[in-house]
């Protein structure tokens, strides 16, 4: 497992930790009523970070001890076999499309595309080999006996779906699933594009969770200083440095603050680009009068 992507499990004490938790707390408590028994993962493009942010969210599950699945619905490009440092095959695809080297009676036992990690109660079924129709694969029988089978399996089971705005499979999905969480990245998701994507799920029954907006920039310097259990630092170093700096360690309010402010201003810029956007489509309008 690559630990440095896992952050929730190589760090568990930190900032980006406890953000993880409290995203997990906040789906729980929206689907209090119901009951959150699975979770699409999805993006409007590629390199936004919904495998980690899949990753990183699962293993908060797996940690409050709840017996826990993720699986790669990104059948094209998947990438939490790599994560989680399992084969990659057999997985989603081959279970889907009965096409695996599996023996023709064990094929139907859902088992042997399930793999074990070496964390307790987290399960991964990855991708498997890259088919040449994941779509059709998503809206056939199989897949919806699959979620069925999984959701009495477990408690949890996160999709890590492919970018939205790419192909169709994860608003396939998004229809299957209890709730849909769409990953963006600061200051390269347009607003527009995330419009567009929660309409496309919406208007095929789907309901959406919430927006995590990623790639927020943090300091080492604060990443470091910013959250510790108890209010104690983890050495003198970090005393004796801060004392001639005249620094105060920041607590997790002021990195959500901090956080809150880079929203605004990301909201700002958008406003700004959509200003500019209309104002170029208005000139054009009065040059073609």
């Amino acid at each position: 497992m690559k630990k440095d992507e896992i952050i929730t499990y190589k760090d568990p004490k930190s900032p980006i930790s406890e953000i993880f938790r409290t995203l997990r707390t906040n789906l729980q408590f929206m689907t209090s009523n119901n009951g959150l028994k699975t979770l699409l993962v999805t993006s409007n493009m590629p390199g936004e970070g919904k495998s980690w942010v899949s990753a990183n969210l699962i293993m908060t599950f797996a940690q409050e001890g709840k017996k826990v699945l993720v699986i790669d619905a990104d059948m094209r490009k998947g990438r939490l076999h790599s994560i989680f440092e399992v084969e990659k095959s057999p997985g989603l695809s081959n279970y889907l499309s009965g096409v695996s080297y599996i023996e023709e009676k064990d094929k139907d036992n859902l088992l042997n595309y399930i793999k074990q990690t070496n964390i307790e109660n987290l399960y991964v079924m990855p991708s498997g080999d890259v088919p040449p129709n994941p779509s059709e694969l998503l809206v056939s029988d199989r897949a919806v006996e699959l979620i069925k089978s999984v959701k009495n399996m477990f408690d949890i089971v996160i999709f890590d779906g492919t970018p939205a705005l790419i192909v169709t499979d994860s608003v396939i999905l998004a229809r299957q699933v209890d709730a849909t969480l769409i990953v963006t990245a600061y200051k390269e998701t347009k607003l527009g594009d995330v419009e567009k994507i929660k309409k496309a799920i919406e208007n095929v029954g789907g309901k959406i969770a919430g927006i995590v907006i990623n790639k927020i920039p943090i300091s080492a310097r604060k990443y470091e200083n910013s959250y510790y259990y108890g209010g104690k630092r983890r050495s003198k170093y970090y005393e004796n440095e801060d004392k001639q700096d005249e620094e105060k360690s920041e607590t997790l309010e002021e990195i959500n603050a901090q956080i809150e402010k880079e929203i605004q201003e990301f909201n700002e810029h958008e406003k700004e680009d959509n200003k500019e956007e209309n104002g170029k489509k208005d000139k054009k309008e009065d040059e073609t009068e």
